[in-house]
C-alpha cells in the first residue's frame, strides 16, 4: 500500500472536514493508500514540503515568502470560514473603529484575509484599530476575554459556530470573509520537489478526497452529522444550519478555480504583505486540473 503525509495547518472544519470524512468513510483505504494525517500547525515550510498539506493560503504565503515552488492540486472551497465576532457593544464592523480586535498575525494567511476584509470596510488594520495578535488555538480564550472585556471583538475560525456563541453571550457576528473575499483556500498541495504530481500515492489522496467532497454534498444529513461532531455545542438544527450556510454551497466536488478570481485574491495578498505576485495558473491547477485524473 502507498503511504503519504497530510497535514492541516489550522484547526477547525475549515481545513480538517474533508479529509476526515475520507478517511472515517474508508475511502483512502478504498483508493489503497495509507494517509497519515498530520497536524502541521507548527511546523516549518520546510518540514511541510516533505508531503501534502491541507492549507493552501500557508503554501502560497510560502511560495510568496520562500520562493519554493508549492503546487495546488485540488481546492475543496474558496470560501474562508472566518468571522468578525464583537461584544455587546461592538455592533458593525464600522464599530471596530478605536477598538481592540483579538486577530492571527499579519503574516499568517488568516491574518493577511483579516487586513483585506477590513479594508473592504473601510478600516485601516495599523491606524483605525488596535490588533491584538494571538495565537488562535481553538478561539476559547477569545471568548472568555470578550466576556471580561480585555478585548472588543475577535476574529474566530471554524472551532466554533459564530451565531451559536453570539447568541449565547450576547455578542454580535459582524461579518463572514467568505461573503467578503474569495480565494482557493483549502485543498491539497505539495512541492513538486519532494513529491511528484504523477505519484499513485498522490493521485490516490485526490481521488479520495475527491469522493469526500461529492458525499458532503450528496448526503447532507450524515455530513451534517460530522459538522456536529467537530462542533458538539451545536443543537442537530443549529449544525444544520450551519452546513446550509457554510459547507453545502461552497464545499463541492464539482468547483473547478477560475484563475481570474485565483488571480485578484493573489494580488491582494502579495499586496498586502507588500511582496511581488505570483501567477494564478503557475500555483492553482486551474479550471479543468483541480480534479484528479480517473475522476471527472
Amino acid at each position: 500500500m502507498q503511504t503519504i503525509d497530510l497535514a492541516y495547518v489550522g484547526r477547525g472544519i475549515h481545513e480538517e472536514l474533508v479529509a476526515h470524512v475520507a478517511d472515517q468513510e474508508d475511502y483512502y483505504r478504498d483508493e489503497g493508500v495509507h494517509v497519515a494525517i498530520r497536524d502541521g500547525v507548527g511546523w516549518s515550510a520546510q518540514r511541510l514540503r516533505h508531503g501534502a498539506v491541507i492549507g493552501l493560503g500557508r503554501a502560497l504565503l510560502s511560495r510568496l515568502h520562500d520562493g519554493i515552488g508549492w503546487k495546488a492540486l485540488s481546492v475543496n472551497t474558496d470560501r474562508p470560514l472566518f468571522w468578525f465576532l464583537g461584544n455587546a457593544e461592538v455592533k458593525s464592523m464600522a464599530d471596530l473603529r478605536g477598538r481592540r480586535l483579538a486577530v492571527h498575525a499579519a503574516d499568517n494567511p488568516p491574518g493577511t484575509f483579516a487586513r483585506i476584509v477590513l479594508r473592504e470596510h473601510g478600516l485601516d488594520p495599523d491606524r483605525d484599530l488596535r490588533c491584538v495578535v494571538r495565537h488562535p488555538g481553538d478561539y476559547q480564550m477569545d471568548i472568555r476575554r470578550l466576556r471580561d472585556g480585555s478585548i472588543d471583538a475577535a476574529y474566530v475560525g471554524s472551532t466554533l459556530s459564530p451565531e451559536q456563541v453570539a447568541a449565547e453571550e450576547g455578542f454580535h457576528l459582524l461579518a463572514w470573509v467568505g461573503d467578503h473575499f474569495q480565494i482557493p483556500t483549502v485543498g491539497v498541495a505539495v512541492d513538486p520537489v519532494h513529491i511528484p504530481l504523477d505519484s499513485p500515492a498522490l493521485q490516490a489522496l485526490l481521488r479520495a478526497n475527491q469522493r469526500a467532497l461529492r458525499f458532503l454534498t450528496e448526503q447532507p444529513s450524515r455530513a451534517v452529522d460530522y459538522i456536529n461532531s467537530f462542533l458538539d455545542r451545536l443543537a442537530p438544527d443549529e449544525a444544520r444550519w450551519h452546513y446550509e450556510r457554510y459547507v453545502g454551497p461552497y464545499f463541492t466536488p464539482d468547483y473547478r478555480v477560475d484563475p481570474e478570481v485565483a488571480q485578484r485574491a493573489i494580488d491582494a495578498v502579495a499586496g498586502e504583505l507588500g511582496v511581488a505576485p505570483i501567477s494564478a495558473t503557475g500555483f492553482y491547477e486551474c479550471g479543468h486540473g483541480v480534479s484528479p485524473p480517473g475522476d471527472q
